[in-house]
């Protein structure tokens, strides 16, 4: 249950990140594909962006701990939640 918290709790913390900027008009409500992809058209940002293509990799990350939060914590669980919190370092200066 630990990794379903601590895999939530990312995903807020990323979401809070984004949604405390005051320079997108809309929110981004969350972290799959499809959400990220509306949040960009609806804010008019470029895709190749680095703060988009952040976000996309923390997604794919994030994702990848969902598949495996029934397994058994391995090291490749543990460093893809290392990644994860330094790419939301990263998100937060690309954003500024």
């Amino acid at each position: 249950m630990d990794e379903f918290n601590n895999r939530m709790d990312a995903q807020r913390d990323i979401l809070g990140v984004v949604n405390r900027q005051t320079v997108y008009p809309e929110e981004l409500c969350g972290l799959s594909k499809k959400a990220i992809e509306r949040w960009i058209s609806s804010n008019q940002l470029n895709p190749k962006s680095e703060t988009c293509d952040i976000l996309f990799q923390i997604a794919k990350k994030l994702f990848f701990l969902a598949n495996k939060s029934q397994e058994q914590i391995t090291e490749e669980y543990k460093a893809l939640s290392s990644e994860i919190s330094f790419l939301k370092i990263n998100l937060e200066k690309s954003i500024g």
